[in-house]
């Protein structure tokens, strides 16, 4: 029982720090990162973008939907 109870806590901390260990300190912090990962691996290209999602609190790299598909994620900041 003991062992269960270890394993149980071991998953909760691993998962609570891997939650906040990928978390930006502020929405500029997560923006500039989401810029500068979009200039440095698509450049100018007018297929991806970064966007601010208020509700999440966090931003968003994505890469355009063609025709009427939706986008698609690519990466988020957190912050």
């Amino acid at each position: 029982m003991k062992i269960v109870i270890s394993i149980f806590t071991l998953i909760i901390i691993s998962a609570g720090y891997f939650y906040f260990i990928n978390r930006y300190w502020s929405a500029f912090e997560a923006d500039q990162a989401c810029h500068s990962i979009k200039w440095r691996e698509y450049g100018e290209s007018a297929t991806y973008g970064c966007d601010h999602d208020l509700e999440t609190r966090q931003w968003l790299l994505f890469k355009k939907g063609e025709m009427s598909e939706p986008a698609i994620v690519l990466k988020r900041f957190r912050y």
